[in-house]
């Protein structure tokens, strides 16, 4: 049972306790995400050091405060805030970062992936929360989700079009347009 508290919102029991265990994984996938993100913040070495150092401390900083969005959501449904590190880690909807990321670009590569990942599941809880009728933690992700996109655009256009890569960096064909090809 994810609800162990009173709670008067006016939602059926099952529907809240669905949303406690939409934002505990979203709760889980935003603090493993936030200490990845450190991880880069941590190592990141190269010309655009202090940009990026800086830039990842934002986003990990906006992830942090995320996770605080998730736990109290989950605590006005009546649910149980499951945010220790041992339940992230075991939650958490990410892969585990790259260790052998080293320069800058490889750490910016690493969270893009990790960040997109991120949002595809605030994204996937949005979704759901419409499902069900429920308009206040749609709005919640919703505002979350946005501040996401914008974090992700940032580490993107460290990348795509870059000089410092010496090639074109191409979007992942999840979300790539398909295109015919020139020659057909």
């Amino acid at each position: 049972m994810t609800t162990k508290f009173p709670s008067h919102i006016n939602l059926a029991r099952e529907v809240r306790e669905e949303l406690v265990e939409l934002l505990n994984s979203c709760l889980a996938t935003a603090i493993d995400l936030h200490w990845q993100v450190k991880q880069a913040h941590w190592n990141i070495r190269g010309r655009d050091f202090i940009s990026r150092h800086e830039l990842f401390d934002d986003i990990a900083d906006h992830v942090r405060k995320h996770a605080d969005d998730f736990a109290e959501r989950a605590g006005n449904l009546g649910g149980y805030a499951e945010g220790t590190i041992r339940l992230a880690a075991k939650n958490s909807e990410l892969e585990e970062y790259d260790l052998n990321a080293v320069n800058g670009d490889d750490h910016v590569r690493a969270l893009v992936d990790r960040v997109s990942n991120y949002a595809s599941v605030v994204r996937a809880g949005i979704a759901r929360c419409d499902e069900v009728e429920e308009p206040v933690t749609s709005d919640l992700l919703t505002r979350i989700l946005g501040e996401v996109e914008q974090d992700l655009w940032f580490l993107e256009s460290h990348l795509y079009g870059s000089a410092t890569t010496g090639r074109e960096e191409v979007a992942p064909s999840i979300i790539r347009e398909d295109r015919p090809s020139p020659t057909a």
